[in-house]
């Protein structure tokens, strides 16, 4: 009987010696920063991603539409930018940045005068003999962390022009969690490699790290109504709790999509404030229509448009003054408190019918 433990590092190492080393080779970086392992690691953890999204979260969306949609047109960039991002960029950015920056800093060997002072196996050395509950710790740092800097991205007007890319998205869907700027992507995991460096995360650890977010996170973003009840809604997030975060705003009642922010766990969104349920089901977007315009654009355009936002923003005083803000003329920020969101209405989107408890209905995409 074959052993089971050993086809982890088996199918690493053999990925990395067919396919990922001669792939370095050929563009001379190979041996230029981490190990060629990483790289291996992260594309078969994106292969499993990529077929738990294709093959569970993907037929669900079918089978328990939040929205019943006449086509999927506006998923397909997400698609399209999700096996990109997940077989193709992140991988690199692995190999070329996140290792090498571990190794600047001494790594996460613990063991060594170099490792952080405040890893949590250094603090606490009972931890060294119970590595799931280690791990379990390390993910509620890592979530706690995720929902402070997913209210800073929406709370400073730069940092929303960035990821105001991925709330665009009329149709949300299993694609949608990767969409995103790639100068986002790497602000987010940047903070992320540090937090991990300073409790002592290993990156084979960190690598699961991000995939159970991410796969918690492609779960939420699908197009269905599923909910995990009344008591477990409070503890983690579900669908029908992270689709109130993507609806289009209410101009009667602006503040209401300032609301749920976790990733993985909705406690946080309890203890803070920050939860909402039992909301009607709304159409999902953006209603500034500078913003809403990325539903224009392909996968290139998308992040030129984003980057110009971001552009606009970084470089005034008003980008970097908290508030909620839409963009205007030369994508200067401006704040949603000095607007009529009632003006904001733009060109009618596709109609959609949403799934709610008393039947269907028609919703309309335009704000107003």
């Amino acid at each position: 009987m074959p052993d089971l433990s050993q086809l982890w590092p088996h199918l690493i190492a053999w990925l990395s010696g067919h396919a990922v080393i001669p792939f370095l080779t050929v563009l001379h970086i190979n041996g230029l920063a981490g190990n060629p392992d990483d790289i291996s690691a992260s594309l078969l953890i994106a292969a499993l991603q990529v077929a738990i999204i294709g093959l569970i979260f993907r037929p669900l969306e079918s089978w328990f539409p939040a929205e019943r949609w006449t086509d999927r047109r506006l998923t397909l960039v997400d698609r399209n930018y999700t096996l990109l991002m997940l077989l193709g960029i992140f991988p690199l950015f692995t190999y070329l940045v996140l290792t090498p920056f571990s190794h600047l800093f001494g790594g996460t060997d613990t063991s060594s005068s170099t490792g952080s002072p405040l890893a949590i196996s250094q603090l606490m050395p009972w931890f060294d003999h119970h590595p799931l509950l280690l791990f379990l710790f390390y993910y509620v740092i890592y979530d706690f962390v995720y929902y402070w800097m997913h209210r800073t991205q929406h709370a400073l007007p730069w940092w929303w022009a960035l990821h105001s890319m991925h709330h665009s998205q009329r149709q949300l869907s299993c694609w949608t969690n990767d969409r995103g700027s790639l100068v986002d992507g790497f602000i987010q995991s940047m903070i992320l490699a540090v937090v991990g460096l300073v409790i002592g995360v290993q990156p084979d650890e960190f690598a699961w790290l991000m995939l159970l977010g991410e796969l918690v996170q492609n779960f939420s973003h699908t197009n269905t109504r599923i909910g995990f009840g009344r008591v477990f809604e409070r503890l983690f997030v579900d669908p029908k709790f992270h689709r109130l975060h993507h609806m289009l705003v209410d101009p009667e009642r602006p503040k209401l999509h300032n609301c749920n922010y976790g990733q993985v766990f909705s406690v946080w969104d309890v203890l803070f404030g920050t939860a909402l349920y039992g909301e009607a089901p709304r159409p999902t977007g953006v209603g500034d229509p500078v913003v809403d315009a990325d539903n224009d654009y392909g996968l290139i355009g998308l992040h030129w448009v984003t980057l110009k936002r971001f552009w606009g923003a970084v470089r005034r005083a008003e980008g970097w003054r908290p508030g909620e803000v839409a963009f205007g003329e030369d994508y200067r920020p401006i704040p949603v408190s000095q607007l009529d969101l009632h003006a904001f209405a733009h060109a009618p989107r596709t109609e959609a019918s949403v799934e709610s408890p008393g039947g269907t209905t028609s919703v309309e995409g335009a704000l107003g």
